[in-house]
């Protein structure tokens, strides 16, 4: 062999790796959205990643993750969404609420979006049906709206002289009016009077609770809405602080202090919508993935916090808890 043809065929050889890489596609990118902050959102991140791995991916091997946390700025969501479309990632997760989910469909209708929300998401115009997609948007729904009878069911039998029901509801969350208007007949059955208070903003929810600390109602009821799960801090605090019995729609209110939650597990919800951005990132489409449905609503009780309340709580109400919080 001449050295000349020697010399062409090693640097040949030696570019096949080259090739090789250009030609390997690039690492799958998902996009993840929630309104919480950095420190709250740990261990729901942790879940999503478990649910990443049920499907196969890991990040920082086989899949990146962008994130994006809004620390409870809601009015950054639609701004944060854009620009995951326009960096034309892969599948955009947003497990954090209707909020999210909205803001996500609103920045596009062709990359593929998963979602876990509260409220039915066919009247949110996010899915054409529960069974069949449709469209670019699939993920879980944790029917935190369709159990307020119940929730208001386990108030009355923790507050049994309870004649006064305060509601606290976010006024820029649509689902909230239909799922409060199922509470009017549940409470005219328990023999129950429910008001309603509104708040949107950190700074209605302490106006919120001052008009509260006047007129004094027997218990609160939480509604379910994503602006409050991030504003729980504040909400478990001001209950704690006008000593008022309060319901929440989830456990992460009860954990750090709250009297008593009744809903679907939001850690879970995170996980299951990894496993579904993982099957999408393998190949499935979102119009094909069937909404998951809630099965499972946990029932907790803050013991700690009833006696600072001064309840005693029945014991058949903590025969039935899935978890007491000594």
């Amino acid at each position: 062999m001449k050295r000349r043809e020697f010399i062409t065929l090693l640097g040949g050889a030696a570019a096949w790796p080259l090739a090789a890489r250009a030609q390997q596609p690039a690492t799958p990118v998902i996009g993840l959205l929630t309104p919480q902050s950095h420190e709250s959102a740990t261990p729901f991140l942790e879940a999503f990643r478990r649910g990443l791995a049920e499907s196969g991916l890991v990040e920082g091997q086989n899949v990146v993750v962008e994130y994006r946390l809004s620390e409870g700025r809601f009015d950054r969501l639609a701004e944060m969404a854009a620009d995951l479309a326009r960096r034309q990632v892969n599948v955009i997760a947003v497990p954090g609420g209707s909020a999210t989910a909205i803001a996500a469909k609103a920045a596009t209708q062709t990359i593929p979006i998963v979602f876990g929300v509260a409220e039915d998401p066919v009247k949110l115009g996010l899915v054409a049906s529960l069974a069949r997609p449709g469209g670019n948007a699939t993920g879980v729904n944790f029917f935190a709206a369709e159990v307020v009878a119940k929730r208001l069911s386990l108030l009355r039998e923790l507050v049994p002289a309870a004649k006064s029901i305060a509601v606290l509801a976010n006024p820029a969350n649509a689902a909230n009016t239909a799922a409060l208007a199922d509470m009017e007949p549940a409470a005219r059955a328990l023999g129950l009077q429910i008001k309603r208070y509104d708040a949107g903003t950190s700074r209605d929810i302490d106006a919120a609770f001052g008009a509260l600390a006047r007129e004094r109602p027997d218990a609160l009821f939480v509604a379910p809405d994503s602006f409050f799960f991030v504003r729980r801090v504040q909400l478990v605090h001001l209950a704690t602080r006008h000593a008022l019995p309060a319901t929440y729609p989830i456990r992460e209110f009860v954990d750090i202090g709250g009297l008593m939650s009744y809903g679907a597990s939001v850690t879970d919800g995170y996980r299951q919508v990894g496993v579904y951005a993982g099957r999408i990132i393998k190949g499935a489409k979102p119009a094909d993935l069937p909404v998951v449905q809630a099965t499972k609503f946990d029932f907790v009780i803050n013991l700690q916090t009833a006696k600072t309340l001064g309840i005693e709580i029945p014991p058949t109400l903590l025969a039935r808890a899935d978890e007491v919080i000594e």
